[in-house]
């Protein structure tokens, strides 16, 4: 059985290129090719991604705009104005005593607590 070698077989012109001159340095100078393009890129991109996330926060800013109590509840301006003496009154008129209780349909399968 025929034994590998141990050296990888590259081409003549890969000793001449960019990958070649970068591994063979890389053991002498880790940091330097290695450590300090990779905090470089950590750096920009936190540059890069602030304000795209500010962008992003402002189109839902835009999107969702603070609201008035009156717009919260649904009330303009052809609103009936409430005396509470009024109401009161109004309440009161109501007959009260003549009501009946209603069961509620359940869910097929749902307990009724019968």
């Amino acid at each position: 059985m025929p034994v590998f070698q141990s050296k990888k077989f590259r081409s003549s012109s890969y000793h001449h290129s960019f990958g070649a001159f970068y591994r063979k340095n890389l053991n002498s100078h880790p940091f330097l090719l290695f450590g300090l393009p990779f905090i470089f890129t950590i750096v920009a991109g936190s540059f890069i991604l602030t304000p795209a996330t500010a962008l992003r926060y402002e189109r839902h800013d835009r999107k969702v705009q603070q609201m008035t109590k009156e717009e919260e509840l649904g009330i303009g301006k052809d609103r009936r104005r409430v005396d509470i003496n009024e109401e009161y009154y109004r309440l009161a008129a109501k007959d009260l005593d003549d009501w009946e209780n209603k069961r509620v349909k359940r869910l097929p399968g749902e307990n009724d607590g019968v």
